[in-house]
């Protein structure tokens, strides 16, 4: 199998292991960015359901479908109840003692491995072989219902929409009086895949998906990367399957929420697959977030190239992009002009006209480097100024976001209820 042994190459070039930083699985942007952004989106369901079962004297038992290397664990394990403020204490949505079990499902025998090196030091943790396309596995079925059924990073894109509604239907089935199920594919309208975009939207649509991103460039390299085919799905697609779902297995299942994750960062902007004009932002991006590494600022800034035909995409993305390029040309001339001496008191390019998420960013950006521009040790635009700027580019795309399939990911958080 394709998928297989492309994920096995991934694994042994050392790059799918934890050291973090500027390249691999584990990244700044995958840290700080992405799997922060799912946690944001999840918390109030966590919130709900953690209160609920603190209420009932039980437990919660996580499925992570399609775990992978188990990093689901940790995303989880790691939302916590709200933004903390300065002198806050903040607890995480699910503690320790609040978890009763966390069970992973992969068919990638590598990739179990490294899960069992990386969590199986956590006495709640296992992790199974277990194939998903077209059902959960019988070793599932068996086990007592899950509160939490989770996937993550486009697992359910691996396979088809009948293959889907047949998975998520065993769910309905499977899951207790009331559960969580978060779905994550392909988005269908991601930037870095715009040669992508003309294969109709009523139609499945499976695009040969590389793992190039950690090959050099090096395109002798990058032609030995296996291909397999992947989902790409829009947000009335993926209602499609869970309207199916829900008919099949006679239970209710109900949307909560859609988010986009990975606009401006996707993987695939940098390798350039499956659109020559996408910038490469996750490599600036990282850098943002890199201690005592300063970023060419200029090289965040994107020159959105429209393709004939998708005025609504292209309307979107204009104005994604024209946003956020404003708040790092208002970063640029903030860094040029600030004067310990003088702050002014409105920076004069915030725009009444501009959304608010951007007037938001703007105003934020100027008060960090007024806050901490006079202090005179260590590098305090690399190690303060830039990892704002990532924060503020990360919620200028939280909240302008549709939630439709215009990112790398696609997700959905819904309540089973019986």
């Amino acid at each position: 199998m394709a998928e297989k042994k492309a994920y096995t190459q991934a694994v042994r070039t050392g790059l799918y292991y934890k050291p973090p930083g500027l390249l691999g699985k584990y990244d700044n942007v995958r840290r700080f960015w992405e799997d922060q952004v799912s946690g944001i989106f999840l918390r109030p369901a966590l919130n709900d359901l953690a209160e609920r079962k603190k209420q009932r004297l039980q437990r919660i038992r996580i499925l992570d479908l399609g775990c992978g290397s188990g990093d689901g664990y940790d995303l989880l394990m790691g939302v916590a109840t709200k933004d903390p403020g300065i002198y806050e204490y903040i607890t995480n949505a699910i503690t320790e003692d609040m978890l009763r079990e966390y069970v992973g499902v992969d068919i990638n025998e590598d990739l179990l491995e490294q899960a069992r090196a990386n969590y199986g030091r956590f006495p709640k943790t296992r992790f199974l072989k277990g194939d998903l396309s077209g059902c959960l596995p019988p070793s599932i079925l068996e086990k007592e219902p899950f509160d939490i059924y989770f996937t993550s990073y486009g697992t359910l894109s691996h396979f088809h929409d009948d293959q889907n509604v047949k998975l998520i239907s065993d769910i309905c089935k499977h899951a207790p009086h009331k559960a969580l199920f978060i779905g994550d594919w392909l988005g269908r309208y991601s930037y870095e895949w715009c040669d992508l975009w003309h294969h109709p939207a009523d139609e499945e649509y499976f695009m040969d998906y590389r793992i190039s991103y950690f090959i050099a460039d090096d395109e002798e390299e990058k032609n030995d990367v296996p291909v397999f085919p992947l989902r790409l799905i829009t947000r009335d697609e993926i209602m499609q399957i869970v309207n199916r779902a829900a008919e099949e297995s006679g239970v209710e299942i109900r949307p909560v929420v859609f988010f986009d994750r990975s606009l401006l960062i996707g993987r695939h902007m940098e390798t350039g697959d499956y659109n020559n004009n996408c910038p490469k932002l996750r490599t600036a991006v990282n850098t943002l977030f890199e201690p005592y590494l300063r970023t060419d600022l200029e090289s965040l800034l994107v020159d959105y190239v429209p393709r004939p035909g998708f005025d609504y995409i292209n309307n979107f993305f204009e104005m994604f992009f024209i946003c956020c390029n404003t708040l790092v040309r208002h970063t640029i001339s903030l860094l040029n002009t600030y004067s310990s001496e003088k702050a002014s008191e409105s920076p004069s390019d915030v725009l009444p006209f501009f959304p608010d998420p951007l007037k938001e960013a703007m105003n934020t950006m100027q008060r960090v480097i007024e806050g901490v521009g006079w202090l005179k040790w260590g590098d305090v635009r690399a190690n303060i100024i830039e990892p704002h700027l990532g924060f503020s580019l990360r919620k200028l795309e939280m909240d302008l976001q549709p939630g439709t399939g215009m990112g790398h990911g696609l997700v959905g958080i819904f309540e089973i209820r019986k």
